[in-house]
């Protein structure tokens, strides 16, 4: 059967997945998939790791837009990509979160395949912080007491964990904030998930093209004609660059900034694992107790917000 003949059911399927839940369940469920994926991304990585970073990054953008695109075909999407195309307003504050998640692919390659995955987990778990702050300070959300207590518990580990880290700190930081504010910018900006994404590797499209036209023609040639398999992972990159931004961007829109910044903790706690056991990095003691220090501030933020998930379901119960 041809593409085109899977396409009614591929948008069922897909329409299905997004409206049989709740708004904030279907953001809770995108939000654990995005980061769990996020989280083993430096084994794929660390496959490319003779490929230049910068000329991935490349490659990642122009695999990553016919995938958007398809996505907008399966959809039914054209309209709304349409509208946003027409709109100056929006399209400049694409271009912004563009910058900022393409910046943060460049700084998470090259530190992974530097050998600095625990940099990175650093970078993810100070990314939380930042989005509470963001979050209580531009968007009106509020934290309660036990909530603001897991905020205190998470920043003095990550306070351990920089303290005995100050070389990796600055990529950290980098990270960190590219991030969230990307995360920032789609939670104020009203397009949807499929069209913002494809807007936003539509304009890194060029320069992504002008990056691997210059690697090309360099002696050592472009890292997509050195084999076989490593042609297929570098176009692999559309689909694991695309898919899981398409999740945070939906989850972004139907969570609070603060509720989904605590969930990303999933990514830097798979980090840390990887880098420690798979990859041998160093987990000393103050790396271990950051670690501990993070999940009882996931544990404190989790179970207070299962109480208030009951409590208003008790409300809500009829008499």
């Amino acid at each position: 059967m041809p593409f085109w003949g899977l396409v009614p059911g591929l948008r069922a399927a897909m329409a299905r997945s997004m409206n049989s839940a709740t708004p904030r369940s279907g953001g809770a469920i995108a939000a654990v998939a995005t980061y769990t994926f996020w989280g083993v991304l430096p084994i794929y990585f660390k496959l490319l790791q003779a490929v230049p970073a910068l000329e991935l990054i490349g490659w990642r953008i122009i695999w990553s837009l016919p995938v958007c695109l398809v996505v907008v075909v399966v959809m039914r999407q054209g309209a709304e990509l349409r509208a946003v195309l027409a709109s100056p307003a929006l399209l400049l504050r694409l271009a912004l979160s563009a910058l900022f998640v393409g910046g943060n692919w460049l700084i998470y390659v090259t530190a992974v395949n530097a050998g600095h995955v625990l940099a990175t987990s650093l970078g993810y778990y100070i990314i939380p912080l930042i989005n509470v702050l963001l979050g209580t300070v531009f968007l009106g959300e509020k934290l309660g007491r036990l909530q603001w207590s897991a905020v205190a518990v998470a920043s003095l580990g990550i306070g351990l964990l920089a303290w005995e880290a100050l070389d990796m700190l600055a990529v950290a930081v980098v990270l960190g904030i590219s991030f969230a504010l990307y995360g920032y910018v789609r939670k104020v900006t009203p397009v949807g998930a499929v069209p913002g994404l494809t807007v936003e590797t539509a304009l890194l499209l060029l320069p992504a093209i002008g990056v691997v036209a210059w690697f090309g023609h360099q002696p050592a040639g472009s890292s997509f004609t050195t084999g076989w398999s490593t042609a297929l992972l570098i176009a692999s990159t559309g689909l694991i660059t695309a898919l899981p931004l398409l999740l945070f961007a939906y989850a972004a829109q139907r969570l609070d900034l603060s509720t989904l910044g605590f969930a990303q903790f999933i990514t830097p706690s798979i980090g840390f694992l990887i880098g420690h056991f798979l990859f041998g990095e160093p987990l000393d003691t103050p790396r271990t107790v950051c670690f501990v220090l993070i999940w009882i501030a996931l544990g404190l933020f989790s179970w207070d917000m299962l109480h208030k998930a009951r409590m208003n379901s008790a409300t809500k119960s009829p008499a």
